[in-house]
């Protein structure tokens, strides 16, 4: 079992490299024995984030709290902090069982205790037949396998993973996904997990940081990420589809925002007026699944289909509204629908968000 993180933050954490920022003044408060996923496009600073907390990168300015203690002077080695990296980082000289054993022996662990550690970390993993082998006889799967184990036994306050799962094929990467998060349930560890890949943070995270241009955007569990996104940038990072995004005007109110597109079809939206700022141009944003195909003369917008998805238990329709925007709708699995094929759009007003010139979200209230 892994140690029980208690008391870890980061506090107004800045790095630099030469003139250029990397991270700006961030700060978080880590849960203990949650997965958090640090999510964010290639560039925007999270996986130097996390070779911060790992020791590989120097800070400039804030500290880092781990398990109560400041840890943002110390070696990597003193830190107590297991880290699983994208290319593996496995000897390949070594056997499975050296390459487990390594840092251990570093340690001055007895060599009993380093023999159960990997023993209990190869049957958790289902590597022990893996264990006389080298790297280089393992597949890329089993490799990764390998390297989770090395981390597993030096029973780390924390995990941290940096892309692990970037260099698998799709098939596997799936299947490693639901490993990762079996294995985060039968440790109780407290991982942090580095990723580009919204399906990956969406899957896995007790709690997602969508990181962008060296700051935090929004902290939230994956559902309140996706459901009420805080900023424009966040509302079109995370989801699949990508969420539609069509410029409006407010043209009334009954409480509720009503919007009218470029078009002038308007939409009720569930947005409290109170809440929005004093412009007249907004951004509204529509997830798929609250755009639903159905008759031409009926739909609250109206547009021809361009193209089909047919993904079996769902369809996506992309339509050209009347005034030429193109959006994304969902339909039943076995939809009829054909490609030019003029249709209505049903709009769950309750599911849109409308987005200031700042990229700040605004939503219906939650009942």
């Amino acid at each position: 079992m892994a140690a029980v993180l208690t008391g870890s933050r980061l506090t107004g954490v800045s790095k630099r490299f030469g003139d250029v920022p990397v991270i700006d003044r961030l700060s978080l408060e880590i849960t203990p024995g949650e997965f958090l996923v640090f999510l964010g496009p290639s560039g925007c600073g999270k996986s130097t984030l996390l070779r911060m907390i790992a020791g590989l990168e120097s800070i400039d300015e804030g500290e880092i709290v781990i398990d109560g203690r400041r840890i943002d002077s110390l070696p990597p080695g003193a830190r107590n902090i297991a880290m699983v990296f994208q290319q593996y980082a496995l000897y390949p000289h070594m056997s499975v069982r050296d390459n487990l054993a390594f840092g251990l022996r570093n340690a001055g662990i007895a060599a009993d205790e380093i023999g159960r550690r990997i023993e209990a970390a190869a049957q958790r993993l289902e590597i022990a037949e893996l264990l006389q082998r080298r790297p280089g006889q393992l597949s890329g799967g089993q490799r990764q396998r390998v390297a989770i184990a090395r981390a597993i036994v030096k029973k780390p306050v924390l995990f941290l993973f940096d892309e692990p799962l970037s260099n698998l094929d799709a098939a596997l990467r799936a299947r490693t996904r639901v490993e990762l998060a079996q294995l985060h349930q039968q440790l109780g560890a407290t991982m942090i997990f580095v990723t580009h890949d919204q399906v990956e943070a969406m899957t896995l995270a007790s709690r997602i940081v969508v990181i962008n241009n060296r700051r935090i955007e929004q902290i939230g569990t994956p559902m309140e990420i996706y459901r009420r996104p805080a900023t424009r940038f966040v509302a079109s990072f995370v989801g699949t589809p990508r969420i539609n995004l069509i410029p409006v005007r407010i043209s009334g109110s009954s409480g509720k925002a009503l919007v009218t597109l470029p078009d002038g079809a308007t939409v009720q939206t569930g947005v409290p007026m109170a809440r929005l700022p004093a412009e007249a141009h907004l951004t509204l944003g529509l997830r798929t699944e609250s755009l639903r195909i159905t008759d031409a003369l009926t739909g609250d917008l109206k547009g021809t289909v361009k193209v089909v998805e047919r993904l079996g238990d769902r369809t996506l329709v992309h339509v050209a509204l009347e005034e030429g925007t193109l959006i994304t709708a969902e339909d039943r699995g076995d939809s009829a629908v054909q490609s030019g094929q003029a249709v209505g759009l049903s709009v769950n007003g309750l599911g849109a968000h409308l987005f200031d010139a700042d990229g700040r979200g605004y939503h219906a209230e939650v009942p």
